[in-house]
């Protein structure tokens, strides 16, 4: 990851699990934020575990709305605390998850957390006339402990069929009772929507909210492109349908575009509107509309900086790391120095290999591992989704011969960089290593490659 130093320290306070799966969609979604996990055994806790978090973070986020009552009701935190929502689309999954053990007529369920208003209007959307809903009407503040009771009591009286829990403690003591159960969890969805009002609300976020980013554009070959068409009208032609696109690109970050010549283009944007637009520096769509309309692939370097001039210079040298990596990629450094790639030029990453850290460059750097080397193999590995190489393919894409891959890959297996990961079976001779690039398996985490 870029230096925690210029991260935002969000506090994730709740049970495990939800926690767990918070700070996942944190890590992936939200590049700004440096995660703290604030486990809470129990809600008498929760206080004591915030306060004592206070001075680390600069926003609290609980994972339940029972939590975030309890704590605004107990203490003034003194900074911005937010709380995952009760939304639609949980109790819809919910309510399906749990049909198929409910009667087929009138099944009654009891629901904590949703008022008889919103539980009506909810019915009503979906069409839900069958289902009949028993709220939790006892104390304005209610504990684990009432909720549970609650839902057995109803269950054990034969008044309910089954419970609807917004609590996950809730959940843990129903199955615990034997009581048949479905935990209204939030979705990714309604995660990313709590994290993103969390970011807006913290003063980092505000004072970078305007600054300015610029971005370098290079329409990769385009000397050959050019050489193609069969009359200066046809390279006209090209140049302004390229224009007209990266002006339509440039609209959407309410962008400033201006050509430097030949096949390079400067825009300059800010940095909020340029978060939102790339999904938090996960992907670029305009290559794709370059591609499918005109057969171009673009090399992109973005720059942020504490200046105007610090941002561009942080722009080129991303751009020229976008080069090294073999184009059709684009490379982002920040004001730190640090380096965010490479970002996805049409479609979402499929692994988590969009951050590296200056200890990573330093390691590869002791190992005779180049930028450009370091570049393509990022590149690489994004595109493919693999770690995995035999050495041809490795020469492949660093563009070198393979008795230089092999000298390459010595000095990295030395350094712990890379190790052999199997062999595969030849018709003849022996058969061939395959190399596993370690520095690289760490950034996935569990996530392993299936990210999207």
């Amino acid at each position: 990851m870029p230096s925690s130093a210029n991260l935002i320290p969000i506090g994730i306070l709740g049970a495990e699990a939800m926690v767990d799966r918070v700070v996942k969609v944190a890590a992936s979604t939200f590049p700004s934020f440096r995660p703290i996990p604030l486990l809470c055994p129990n809600e008498e806790e929760i206080s004591r575990i915030a306060l004592e978090a206070m001075p680390d973070i600069e926003v609290l986020l609980l994972t339940t709305p029972g939590l975030y009552r309890r704590l605004k009701a107990e203490v003034h935190f003194g900074k911005p605390v937010h709380h995952l929502p009760l939304t639609d689309t949980g109790l819809y999954s919910a309510l399906y998850r749990l049909r198929a053990d409910l009667p087929s007529t009138e099944p009654v369920l009891t629901i904590d957390s949703f008022s008889k208003q919103s539980l009506a209007r909810i019915a009503a959307e979906i069409g839900e006339r069958r289902t009949l809903f028993i709220s939790y009407d006892g104390r304005t503040h209610p504990s684990a402990a009432d909720l549970a009771e609650f839902h057995a009591a109803a269950y054990r009286s034969g008044r309910s069929h089954a419970a609807l829990t917004t609590e996950p403690e809730v959940a843990w003591e129903l199955r615990q009772r034997g009581v048949p159960h479905e935990w209204v969890a939030p979705t990714d969805s309604n995660i990313v929507v709590a994290l993103e009002r969390a970011l807006l609300a913290t003063e980092t976020r505000r004072s970078k909210e305007a600054q300015i980013v610029v971005g370098m554009l290079s329409v990769d070959d385009f000397g050959k492109h050019v050489q193609l068409r069969s009359s200066e009208h046809d390279i006209q032609r090209l140049k302004l349908d390229i224009h007209r696109l990266l002006i339509d690109y440039v609209e959407s970050l309410d962008g400033y575009l201006t050509q430097l010549g030949g096949d390079e283009y400067l825009f300059v944007t800010t940095r909020g509107i340029f978060e939102r637009e790339t999904a938090g520096y996960k992907t670029i769509p305009l290559a794709r509309d370059l591609n499918k309309m005109l057969g171009l692939s673009l090399s992109m370097g973005i720059g942020f900086g504490r200046s105007a001039n610090e941002a561009g210079t942080h722009a080129r040298m991303a751009l020229h790391r976008s080069k090294e990596a073999g184009g059709n990629t684009c490379f982002i450094v920040r004001e730190d120095d640090t380096l965010i790639g490479p970002l996805e030029m049409s479609d979402p990453l499929k692994c988590d290999l969009s951050l590296t850290d200056s200890e990573l460059l330093r390691q590869a750097e002791d190992a005779g591992m180049t930028p450009a080397y370091l570049s393509r193999l990022l590149a690489d590995a994004a595109r493919s989704g693999k770690l995995d190489y035999e050495v041809h393919e490795l020469a492949s894409v660093l563009d070198i011969t393979v008795r230089s891959t092999h000298r390459l890959l010595l000095q990295w297996i030395d350094h712990e960089l890379v190790d052999v990961a199997g062999y595969v079976k030849v018709p003849r001779g022996r058969p061939k290593q395959k190399f596993r690039l370690r520095f690289l398996e760490r950034h996935l985490g569990d996530r392993g490659h299936n990210y999207t």
